[in-house]
């Protein structure tokens, strides 16, 4: 047979057959020689794709092989690495890298410089890194008493690259630092003389290029952003758990989703207005058109039980606000008064009220001494516990309807001005900017990292704007319906990657955040939604209020929801009867 090796076993035959001849010469010209284990050796492959590794050809082999061998020295596996470069024929660093670091490690500064400028680096790169070096000298010189070759340091190494100038400036004044302890404080070098190679390496991999020394946890580091980019483009992602496989590409269900009714809470006798969770998701307080606010409770399996019923507003309550601790909770009647409860006691600490004038909103102060409300004057009124009127922002701050929201740094008030116009007033800058819509505005929501603010429209949309610098208009939400009444909407889910909000068509509509896409529809009630909030601690939760005088609890499939607690939290009571 022709292409057959010489060394290779004649190939057995059952005599006379010229199929079988005919039929080994076919598979031997068409897949070329035949390998001593009796298969087809594989032709060369072209340079170019032996340089290349991944199906798609974009990943560089040279590189490839280089940061699977620095991840395994970082992790400690040394015998490994080493193979690896030996069977491979890649190194991980060339042999003046290799002595740069270990003159490094060794503290030996100038040979390191010197075998640095043998490189080839550009000039800029080559006098940080070289000042880098020169610095860590001067202030291990320090570091032994050795005043003298510090300053000769200084003056005959440092000072002529010309860089860094006030860096230059600072050194200088550790001659006068009176103590060890300061100086080094100043040098943020805090470590152990042993390791003070360690720590430039880490620095100088800063400065060099990858191509001479590869950035620590480089394949970590690709590996995250792989997963993280998986995640982030999953419009279904809702998982407690920030962890993620490697084994298969990441992609969630609808079972992360809160889709399905848990539970109905029957406890108010008229609409239900305003709904919130606490801030660790432990309670949930609502508020209704029967002048009522209850404060639920909400269990470990996920179960929420009544806790109080509070009475004593003479209208309907239209706002409700946890304190920052969670202690204390603070309604507010229509036009009317705003009083403080003990969530654990269920009883009414203090009654805050204003000659003449109603109350229409009120929001915590940061540290929970204080509260902001808005007046029927139009007017913002900064309030202590005690019930004194702190301070006051006059000339039509506010509306009639106007939701409340406060910064965790307590500067900034955001409120509605005007029926089609948020107002964002800096109180220390003294400083205006107008969120200016076109159509009448009903409520608003601000996101937990507080760069967004969710707003709520009669024309049947919900637009998300970004505020963190000048206001800026990101996303639209459509398909519910809002035309008439005040409907509430909410951030929440994983990292609020969700838009949830009642509508008028008695349902619940929930989106993706930075997509837009209207993910599920949930029927349940029988009459118009009217706000809607998710548990900041718990994904797997939402509630919503409805004109039909109930509550409904939101949450994910039972079955999902039971083996996700037993395995993770070892929760053994679970949902059982809920929603039935």
């Amino acid at each position: 047979m022709g292409g057959l090796d010489e060394t290779e076993p004649p190939l057995k035959r059952v005599k006379g057959s010229s199929v079988e001849s005919e039929s080994i010469s076919s598979k031997s010209s068409l897949q070329g020689p035949i390998d001593n284990l009796g298969g087809p050796r594989t032709r060369p492959l072209p340079s170019a794709v032996k340089d290349m590794v991944g199906s798609k050809g974009v990943i560089k082999k040279v590189e490839f092989i280089r940061i699977i061998t620095k991840a395994l020295y970082s992790l400690g596996y040394e015998k490994s690495g080493k193979v690896l470069e030996e069977e491979s024929g890649i190194n991980l660093y060339s042999s003046t890298v290799s002595l740069f670091r270990k003159q490094v490690l060794d503290g030996n500064w100038d040979e390191s410089v010197a075998t640095l400028e043998k490189i080839g680096l550009s000039e800029q790169i080559l006098k940080s890194a070289s000042f880098l070096i020169w610095e860590y000298k001067f202030f291990n010189h320090l570091e032994k008493d050795e005043v003298m070759d510090a300053l000769g340091t200084l003056r005959n190494q440092i000072a002529p690259l010309k860089i860094n100038i006030k860096r230059v400036h600072e050194l200088s004044s550790c001659f006068v630092q009176s103590s060890r302890h300061g100086l080094l404080g100043f040098a943020n070098m805090e470590i152990d003389s042993e390791k003070l190679g360690l720590k430039l390496l880490e620095e100088l991999n800063k400065l060099l290029p990858p191509t001479v020394m590869i950035p620590e946890n480089r394949l970590e580091n690709l590996v995250e952003q792989a997963l993280c980019l998986q995640r982030e483009t999953c419009f279904l992602h809702n998982s407690v758990d920030k962890t993620l496989s490697l084994y298969t590409d990441h992609q969630c269900g609808e079972d992360q989703i809160p889709l399905k009714t848990l539970q109905v809470l029957q406890g108010h006798d008229n609409e239900v207005w305003c709904l919130q969770f606490s801030h660790e998701g432990k309670y949930l307080a609502s508020s209704s058109n029967d002048r009522s606010v209850i404060i639920w409770e909400v269990h470990e399996d996920a179960e929420v039980l009544l806790k109080h019923t509070l009475h004593g507003h003479q209208k309907p309550v239209v706002t409700i606000a946890w304190s920052p601790d969670d202690r204390y909770l603070l309604s507010c009647g229509m036009e009317e008064s705003i009083r403080c409860w003990d969530v654990h006691l269920g009883v009414c600490l203090h009654v805050y009220e204003k000659s003449g004038l109603g109350l229409i909103s009120c929001v915590w102060s940061p540290d929970g001494k204080q509260f902001f409300c808005c007046v029927t004057d139009r007017s913002i009124s900064l309030w202590d516990l005690e019930g004194n009127e702190v301070d006051c922002w006059k000339g039509q701050r506010t509306t009639k309807n106007s939701d409340m929201a406060v910064t965790k740094d307590g500067r900034h008030i955001i409120t509605m001005c005007r029926e089609m116009t948020i107002l964002l007033l800096d109180r220390e800058a003294r400083i205006e900017k107008l969120i200016e819509e076109d159509q009448m505005i009903t409520s608003f929501s601000l996101s937990k990292d507080e760069k967004f603010l969710l707003v709520n429209l009669l024309n049947q949309e919900i637009h998300l704007w970004n505020i963190a610098d000048a206001p800026m208009l990101v996303a639209k939400y459509a398909g519910h319906k809002h035309s008439r009444f005040v409907i509430r909407s909410c951030f929440g889910g994983f990292e609020d990657s969700f838009i949830a909000s009642g509508s008028e068509d008695s349902q619940v509509y929930i989106w993706h955040r930075k997509a837009g896409t209207l993910i599920r529809v949930l029927p349940g009630h029988s009459g118009a939604v009217n706000c809607v909030s998710w548990n900041p601690a718990n994904p797997h939760m939402l509630a919503s209020g409805s004109d039909d005088h109930t509550i409904r609890i939101w949450g994910i499939n039972k079955f999902n929801l039971k083996r996700k607690d037993t395995l993770s939290n070892g929760f053994v009571r679970q949902c059982n009867g809920i929603g039935k």
